[in-house]
């Protein structure tokens, strides 16, 4: 709790002080990824650019130091003892290594001129190479009188000189042959072989010794790769503290009291992430009261896509938020600190181990049930909907009742299974919930407010309407449910699914099909206010004739 106190201290403070904030992100902008980059000098496998990018990094780190000790925050400051400024290292890496070196290490033209005498003067002796050619190839043409005569020089053959068929009489006798051509012939001399071999030699001495002395200067790097990583960390915690701050500034979050209580208390507590996505429906915000006695598991009943789901990952996401030592998306907010939330949510299986989605659902639910302690959080969004109905609520309330009266942890569990709402009658500290939901006709409309009391209907008939099944499945799923709800029996003893038979020509009307049938829809678009008596004998008389042919 401490630490979380902290961490608030030091969120409550940067909400306070965006300039502070503004001044920090300007130069967290600049900073490369610090960690990473010890890392490679670490394991030797730095190159030229990381060295450039390491130096750019710390350039910022005195104004980052500053601003954070000018804050008088505690935690911000101790944040800001732990990062070095390494002042000689970017000396060491300004003097060195040229301001735009290349990838390799073995391809040289890295150290910077003035650094190293040796480099220096092996990098004159071979980029003197132009400035030969042109001055050897104006003195040849002179002493042999040919004057298309061209020095040369390409990676395979070296340095040449070449000189056309129709001047090959003129060339002196000391040219030595090198290679045939179609157009003519190449030659060399003594003087430029021997010119050809210093250079050569010290274009290779030249990268050895570059790669040498870059290495050197890894060694020295090397020495402050501790203190680079903890700079890093010490970067990454206040770049944490300032998103945290920025998110609760942005998005009008509070402060909440965080305590040993065994109470979680959230007033009209939202999602951070739905509350933010564009879109025609408005988000409505919820609260929730558990705590260690009276009001620790909530059975949440209501149909599918009114928000049960959401609800309980809301509250999750604010539970994990406050823990972090953030702000909440809330009114108000107080908690007991949880030490783990456990989450059992959605149906899916695991191929690879041979498990079926039932099996994946009873390892989470046995993980919950082995190690939550009376301090977690739980949450359960179905439990025993993958096997027969019978198993699944047997499983159900045996899971709920073992939470409530072993675990007594703060616990919200969502379901289907009506019967369950019956524990609160027989265990202490369970009560029922719903997320609201008004008819309208024969729609349903999820008003998404979390209400006390279990849920009177599952409207799943109505929720399978919405999301577009046949009318005639539709009608089908209404009559075997009514079949149910009535327990009428065939001879077996078992609910009658067939339907009734209906006369040849009749048609059974029905509230879930009114909008398809255009009869209704004529019914639904006369104003009975206009009509006369008469108009609306000729009316019922017209529907009757229609709907009997």
């Amino acid at each position: 709790i401490k630490e979380i106190h902290r961490r608030q201290g030091a969120v409550e403070h940067l909400v306070g002080n965006y300039e502070l904030i503004e001044t920090l992100r300007n130069n967290f902008r600049k900073i490369q990824d610090i960690e990473r980059l010890a890392n490679r000098v670490d394991a030797k496998t730095a190159n030229p650019r990381d060295l450039m990018a390491i130096k750019g990094s710390v350039t910022h780190l005195p104004a980052i130091r500053k601003a954070l000790f000018s804050s008088q925050e505690p935690w911000l400051k101790s944040i800001a003892d732990e990062i070095s400024e390494f002042s000689l290292m970017k000396s060491l890496i300004e003097a060195a290594v040229i301001d735009a070196p290349p990838l390799s290490v073995r391809d040289g033209g890295i150290i910077k001129k003035g650094y190293n005498k040796e480099i220096d003067e092996l990098r004159m002796i071979s980029d003197s190479g132009k400035d030969f050619i042109a001055e050897l190839e104006l003195s040849e043409k002179k002493k042999t009188g040919i004057s298309s005569l061209k020095v040369g020089y390409n990676r395979i053959f070296g340095y040449y000189i070449e000189v056309t068929k129709a001047n090959l009489e003129q060339v002196p006798e000391h040219y030595i042959r090198k290679q045939t051509l179609v157009s003519g012939e190449r030659f060399i001399t003594p003087e430029l072989k021997e010119y050809e071999s210093k250079v050569m030699g010290a274009e290779e001495r030249l990268k050895n010794l570059e790669y040498q002395v870059f290495n050197e200067i890894l060694d020295e790097v090397q020495k402050e790769s501790v203190n680079l990583a903890k700079t890093a960390h010490a970067i990454a915690a206040s770049d944490f503290l300032i998103s945290l701050a920025v998110a609760a500034k942005r998005h009008n979050y509070v402060k909440p009291v965080i305590d040993e209580s065994g109470v979680l208390e959230i007033l009209d507590g939202r999602h951070p992430v739905l509350e933010r996505i564009p879109g025609e429906e408005r988000f409505i915000p919820n609260s929730i009261h558990l705590d260690a006695e009276a009001q620790r598991l909530m059975i949440i009943t209501g149909p599918n896509m009114a928000g049960k789901s959401t609800y309980m990952r809301q509250i999750a996401l604010i539970v994990l938020m406050a823990q972090l030592g953030g702000f909440v998306p809330a009114s108000e907010a107080r908690m007991g600190v949880v030490d783990r939330i456990f989450t059992r949510i959605g149906a899916s299986d695991f191929i690879t181990k041979g498990q079926s989605t039932f099996m994946v659902e009873m390892v989470e639910t046995a993980n919950i049930l082995n190690n939550a302690s009376s301090k977690s959080l739980i949450i359960i969004d179905e439990v025993g909907r993958g096997t027969s109905t019978f198993d699944g609520i047997s499983i159900a309330w045996a899971v709920a009742e073992h939470i409530a009266k072993t675990l007594k942890a703060r616990t919200l569990f969502a379901t289907h299974y009506n019967e369950l709402t019956e524990l609160s009658l027989t265990l202490e500290g369970v009560k029922n919930y719903n997320v609201a939901v008004k008819e309208w006709g024969d729609e349903i409309i999820f008003l998404r407010k979390v209400e006390e009391g279990p849920a009177d209907k599952s409207y799943g008939i109505q929720v399978a309407r919405l999301a577009g099944l046949p009318s005639e499945v539709i009608g089908r799923a209404k009559e075997v449910l009514t079949n149910l709800e009535k327990e009428e029996l065939n001879e077996a003893g078992e609910p009658k699914f067939a339907g009734r038979r209906h006369k040849k020509g009749t048609v059974q009307l029905d509230l879930f099909a009114m909008g398809q049938d255009p009869v209704a829809g004529e019914i639904m678009k006369l104003d009975i206010e206009k009509l006369t008596p008469q108009e609306a004998l000729h009316k019922l008389r017209e529907f009757k004739k229609r709907l009997e042919t």
